[in-house]
Protein backbone atom coordinates (compact mmCIF):
# COMPACT_ATOMS: atom_id res chain seq x y z
CA UNK A 1 0.00 0.00 0.00
CA UNK A 2 1.07 3.58 -0.50
CA UNK A 3 4.03 5.41 2.08
CA UNK A 4 2.83 7.30 5.16
CA UNK A 5 3.27 11.08 4.22
CA UNK A 6 2.83 14.20 6.87
CA UNK A 7 -0.58 13.42 6.99
CA UNK A 8 -1.44 10.00 6.44
CA UNK A 9 0.09 7.20 8.69
CA UNK A 10 -0.62 4.15 9.89
CA UNK A 11 -2.77 3.19 13.57
CA UNK A 12 -1.83 0.40 15.89
CA UNK A 13 -3.02 -1.08 18.61
CA UNK A 14 -0.02 0.30 20.43
CA UNK A 15 -0.24 3.89 18.85
CA UNK A 16 -4.39 4.42 18.71
CA UNK A 17 -5.19 6.15 21.65
CA UNK A 18 -2.13 8.80 20.98
CA UNK A 19 -2.09 9.15 17.34
CA UNK A 20 -6.21 8.53 16.75
CA UNK A 21 -8.22 10.05 19.89
CA UNK A 22 -5.52 12.52 20.89
CA UNK A 23 -4.85 14.02 18.01
CA UNK A 24 -8.54 13.97 17.14
CA UNK A 25 -8.85 16.77 19.17
CA UNK A 26 -6.78 18.98 16.89
CA UNK A 27 -7.96 17.89 14.22
CA UNK A 28 -10.31 15.05 12.66
CA UNK A 29 -8.67 11.83 12.07
CA UNK A 30 -10.30 9.70 9.68
CA UNK A 31 -9.84 5.99 9.99
CA UNK A 32 -9.56 3.65 7.27
CA UNK A 33 -9.77 0.06 8.41
CA UNK A 34 -8.56 -1.99 5.54
CA UNK A 35 -7.22 -5.01 4.46
CA UNK A 36 -4.77 -6.56 1.91
CA UNK A 37 -6.65 -8.92 0.89
CA UNK A 38 -9.93 -6.67 0.62
CA UNK A 39 -10.10 -5.39 -3.38
CA UNK A 40 -12.62 -2.47 -2.67
CA UNK A 41 -10.16 -1.35 0.45
CA UNK A 42 -7.43 -1.03 -2.49
CA UNK A 43 -9.56 0.85 -4.56
CA UNK A 44 -11.40 3.39 -1.78
CA UNK A 45 -7.57 4.05 -0.24
CA UNK A 46 -6.30 6.12 -3.23
CA UNK A 47 -9.60 8.78 -2.88
CA UNK A 48 -9.63 8.56 0.96
CA UNK A 49 -5.93 9.71 0.73
CA UNK A 50 -6.43 12.79 -2.34
CA UNK A 51 -9.11 13.60 0.49
CA UNK A 52 -6.82 13.91 2.73
CA UNK A 53 -3.91 15.58 1.03
CA UNK A 54 -6.51 18.29 -0.17
CA UNK A 55 -7.17 19.35 3.01
CA UNK A 56 -3.43 20.49 3.91
CA UNK A 57 -3.43 19.46 7.31
CA UNK A 58 -7.44 20.11 8.51
CA UNK A 59 -7.39 16.62 8.45
CA UNK A 60 -5.31 13.61 9.00
CA UNK A 61 -6.13 9.68 7.88
CA UNK A 62 -4.85 6.78 10.04
CA UNK A 63 -4.72 3.50 8.53
CA UNK A 64 -5.40 0.35 10.44
CA UNK A 65 -4.33 -2.87 8.80
CA UNK A 66 -7.45 -5.35 9.94
CA UNK A 67 -5.02 -8.61 9.36
CA UNK A 68 -2.78 -7.06 11.85
CA UNK A 69 -4.16 -4.80 14.40
CA UNK A 70 -7.15 -6.98 16.01
CA UNK A 71 -7.50 -5.16 19.56
CA UNK A 72 -8.61 -1.92 17.51
CA UNK A 73 -10.81 -3.93 14.83
CA UNK A 74 -12.37 -5.03 18.21
CA UNK A 75 -13.04 -2.17 20.16
CA UNK A 76 -14.86 -0.99 17.27
CA UNK A 77 -16.53 -4.28 16.32
CA UNK A 78 -15.40 -3.92 12.54
CA UNK A 79 -17.26 -6.52 10.52
CA UNK A 80 -16.72 -5.72 7.47
CA UNK A 81 -14.34 -3.56 4.73
CA UNK A 82 -13.41 -1.33 4.32
CA UNK A 83 -14.81 0.47 7.37
CA UNK A 84 -13.75 4.52 7.41
CA UNK A 85 -14.77 6.08 10.87
CA UNK A 86 -14.21 10.11 10.94
CA UNK A 87 -12.85 10.86 15.08
CA UNK A 88 -13.29 14.47 16.45
CA UNK A 89 -12.70 15.40 19.73
CA UNK A 90 -11.85 12.04 21.05
CA UNK A 91 -15.00 10.59 19.65
CA UNK A 92 -16.59 9.28 16.18
CA UNK A 93 -18.66 11.38 15.10
CA UNK A 94 -19.58 9.89 11.11
CA UNK A 95 -18.66 7.35 9.11
CA UNK A 96 -19.45 4.20 6.26
CA UNK A 97 -18.70 0.86 5.42
CA UNK A 98 -18.21 -0.62 2.04
CA UNK A 99 -16.94 1.61 -0.94
CA UNK A 100 -18.43 5.08 -1.70
CA UNK A 101 -17.67 7.85 -4.52
CA UNK A 102 -15.24 10.55 -3.89
CA UNK A 103 -18.36 13.55 -3.38
CA UNK A 104 -20.17 10.71 -1.07
CA UNK A 105 -17.38 11.17 1.31
CA UNK A 106 -16.39 14.90 0.80
CA UNK A 107 -20.28 15.44 1.46
CA UNK A 108 -20.15 13.43 4.59
CA UNK A 109 -16.88 15.37 5.91
CA UNK A 110 -18.06 18.88 5.26
CA UNK A 111 -19.76 19.42 8.34
CA UNK A 112 -16.76 17.87 10.40
CA UNK A 113 -13.41 19.35 8.63
CA UNK A 114 -12.56 23.28 7.86
CA UNK A 115 -12.08 23.82 4.06
CA UNK A 116 -8.21 24.24 3.87
CA UNK A 117 -6.90 27.83 2.61
CA UNK A 118 -6.35 28.03 -1.26
CA UNK A 119 -2.83 27.29 -2.26
CA UNK A 120 -0.57 29.52 -3.50
CA UNK A 121 0.40 29.42 -6.96
CA UNK A 122 4.25 30.16 -5.92
CA UNK A 123 4.99 26.75 -4.05
CA UNK A 124 7.70 28.83 -1.90
CA UNK A 125 4.92 31.22 -1.47
CA UNK A 126 2.80 28.32 0.15
CA UNK A 127 5.81 27.07 2.19
CA UNK A 128 6.24 30.58 3.56
CA UNK A 129 2.64 30.79 4.64
CA UNK A 130 2.88 27.46 6.51
CA UNK A 131 6.31 28.97 8.05
CA UNK A 132 4.43 32.02 9.09
CA UNK A 133 1.98 30.49 10.95
CA UNK A 134 3.84 28.09 12.52
CA UNK A 135 3.21 25.21 10.83
CA UNK A 136 6.85 24.18 10.56
CA UNK A 137 6.94 20.29 9.42
CA UNK A 138 4.62 21.17 6.70
CA UNK A 139 6.48 24.12 5.43
CA UNK A 140 9.22 21.26 5.48
CA UNK A 141 7.58 18.61 3.28
CA UNK A 142 6.84 21.78 1.22
CA UNK A 143 9.99 22.90 0.91
CA UNK A 144 11.65 19.43 0.31
CA UNK A 145 9.13 19.35 -2.68
CA UNK A 146 10.42 22.50 -4.12
CA UNK A 147 14.23 21.48 -4.06
CA UNK A 148 13.76 18.25 -5.20
CA UNK A 149 13.02 19.97 -8.34
CA UNK A 150 15.18 23.07 -8.20
CA UNK A 151 18.02 22.82 -5.19
CA UNK A 152 19.47 25.94 -6.55
CA UNK A 153 16.55 28.21 -5.29
CA UNK A 154 18.32 30.02 -2.30
CA UNK A 155 15.47 31.44 -0.72
CA UNK A 156 14.09 28.36 -0.18
CA UNK A 157 17.21 26.83 1.11
CA UNK A 158 17.31 29.78 3.48
CA UNK A 159 13.82 28.95 4.74
CA UNK A 160 14.59 24.69 4.89
CA UNK A 161 17.38 25.33 6.98
CA UNK A 162 15.07 27.65 9.32
CA UNK A 163 12.53 25.16 9.36
CA UNK A 164 15.38 22.34 10.75
CA UNK A 165 16.24 25.11 13.16
CA UNK A 166 13.00 25.10 14.11
CA UNK A 167 13.01 20.92 15.17
CA UNK A 168 16.30 22.04 16.94
CA UNK A 169 18.52 20.14 13.87
CA UNK A 170 21.11 22.84 14.09
CA UNK A 171 24.09 21.23 12.67
CA UNK A 172 21.68 20.17 9.18
CA UNK A 173 20.58 23.46 8.99
CA UNK A 174 23.95 25.00 9.40
CA UNK A 175 24.96 22.96 6.68
CA UNK A 176 22.19 23.91 4.60
CA UNK A 177 23.18 27.18 5.13
CA UNK A 178 26.87 26.83 3.77
CA UNK A 179 25.20 25.86 0.02
CA UNK A 180 23.22 29.49 -0.26
CA UNK A 181 25.35 31.71 -2.73
CA UNK A 182 25.42 34.95 -4.13
CA UNK A 183 24.22 38.68 -2.71
CA UNK A 184 20.43 38.41 -3.77
CA UNK A 185 19.47 37.23 -0.26
CA UNK A 186 21.80 38.73 1.96
CA UNK A 187 19.47 39.88 4.71
CA UNK A 188 17.19 36.52 4.83
CA UNK A 189 20.54 34.43 5.33
CA UNK A 190 21.78 36.70 8.12
CA UNK A 191 18.27 36.27 9.83
CA UNK A 192 18.73 32.54 9.57
CA UNK A 193 22.30 32.79 10.83
CA UNK A 194 21.06 34.80 13.47
CA UNK A 195 17.87 32.11 14.21
CA UNK A 196 20.78 29.42 15.07
CA UNK A 197 23.03 31.93 17.35
CA UNK A 198 19.77 32.36 19.34
CA UNK A 199 18.52 28.82 19.68
CA UNK A 200 22.45 27.81 20.37
CA UNK A 201 23.28 30.50 22.75
CA UNK A 202 19.75 29.78 25.07
CA UNK A 203 20.38 26.18 25.19
CA UNK A 204 23.13 27.04 27.51
CA UNK A 205 21.11 29.75 29.58
CA UNK A 206 19.22 29.05 32.43
CA UNK A 207 15.53 28.92 32.59
CA UNK A 208 13.19 31.92 31.89
CA UNK A 209 11.38 31.63 35.22
CA UNK A 210 15.11 31.99 36.61
CA UNK A 211 16.23 34.86 34.64
CA UNK A 212 12.21 36.78 35.30
CA UNK A 213 12.94 35.93 38.84
CA UNK A 214 16.58 37.50 39.24
CA UNK A 215 14.96 40.32 37.01
CA UNK A 216 12.71 40.98 39.74
CA UNK A 217 15.02 41.26 42.76
CA UNK A 218 17.39 43.45 40.61
CA UNK A 219 15.75 45.46 37.80
CA UNK A 220 19.40 46.34 36.95
CA UNK A 221 20.68 42.70 36.33
CA UNK A 222 21.81 43.41 32.54
CA UNK A 223 23.09 40.10 32.32
CA UNK A 224 19.70 37.95 32.92
CA UNK A 225 17.60 41.25 30.71
CA UNK A 226 20.30 40.01 27.68
CA UNK A 227 19.35 36.25 28.65
CA UNK A 228 16.14 36.54 28.87
CA UNK A 229 15.68 37.93 25.56
CA UNK A 230 17.89 35.40 23.98
CA UNK A 231 15.68 32.92 25.84
CA UNK A 232 12.39 34.68 24.13
CA UNK A 233 13.81 35.00 20.62
CA UNK A 234 14.44 31.42 20.28
CA UNK A 235 11.05 30.42 21.44
CA UNK A 236 9.79 33.33 19.02
CA UNK A 237 8.52 35.35 21.72
CA UNK A 238 9.95 38.56 19.35
CA UNK A 239 7.98 41.54 20.78
CA UNK A 240 8.91 40.60 24.32
CA UNK A 241 12.41 40.90 23.52
CA UNK A 242 12.44 43.36 21.10
CA UNK A 243 11.22 45.10 24.40
CA UNK A 244 13.55 44.09 26.66
CA UNK A 245 16.62 44.32 24.46
CA UNK A 246 15.77 47.70 23.86
CA UNK A 247 15.56 48.89 27.50
CA UNK A 248 18.25 46.84 27.98
CA UNK A 249 20.35 49.49 25.39
CA UNK A 250 18.47 52.15 26.81
CA UNK A 251 19.66 51.85 30.24
CA UNK A 252 23.71 50.37 29.41
CA UNK A 253 23.97 50.98 25.47
CA UNK A 254 27.70 49.71 26.70
CA UNK A 255 26.83 46.13 27.83
CA UNK A 256 28.97 43.77 26.46
CA UNK A 257 30.51 46.43 24.27
CA UNK A 258 26.72 47.13 22.38
CA UNK A 259 25.78 43.40 22.60
CA UNK A 260 22.05 44.67 23.00
CA UNK A 261 21.86 47.12 19.87
CA UNK A 262 23.50 44.43 18.05
CA UNK A 263 21.71 41.90 18.58
CA UNK A 264 18.53 44.00 18.01
CA UNK A 265 19.94 44.41 14.19
CA UNK A 266 20.31 40.73 14.48
CA UNK A 267 16.44 40.64 14.98
CA UNK A 268 15.35 43.08 12.41
CA UNK A 269 17.17 40.80 10.23
CA UNK A 270 15.77 37.67 11.30
CA UNK A 271 11.91 39.14 10.81
CA UNK A 272 12.66 41.32 7.74
CA UNK A 273 12.11 44.93 6.74
CA UNK A 274 8.08 44.58 5.96
CA UNK A 275 7.57 42.96 9.38
CA UNK A 276 5.59 45.58 11.59
CA UNK A 277 7.71 44.73 15.18
CA UNK A 278 10.72 45.69 12.79
CA UNK A 279 9.15 49.05 12.16
CA UNK A 280 7.67 49.71 15.26
CA UNK A 281 11.78 48.69 17.03
CA UNK A 282 13.38 50.57 14.10
CA UNK A 283 12.07 53.62 15.02
CA UNK A 284 12.45 53.33 18.37
CA UNK A 285 15.76 52.49 18.68
CA UNK A 286 16.38 55.83 16.17
CA UNK A 287 14.89 57.82 18.59
CA UNK A 288 17.18 56.20 21.31
CA UNK A 289 20.14 56.67 19.07
CA UNK A 290 19.52 60.26 19.02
Amino acid sequence: MSQATAYIFDATDANFQQEVIEKSFDQPVLVDFWADWCAPCKALMPVLEKITEGYQGELLMAKVNCDVEQQVVAMFGVRSLPTVVLFKDGQPVDGFAGAQQESAIRAMLEPHVAEPAPIAADPFEHAQALFAEGRYSEAEVALQGLLSADNSHMAALILYARCLAERNELAEAETVLSAVTGDEHRAALAGAKAQLTFLRQAGDLPDAADLKSRLAQNPQDDEAAYQLAVRQLARQQYEGALDGLLKLFQRNRSYNEGLAHKTLLQVFDLLGNDHPLVTTYRRKLFAALY
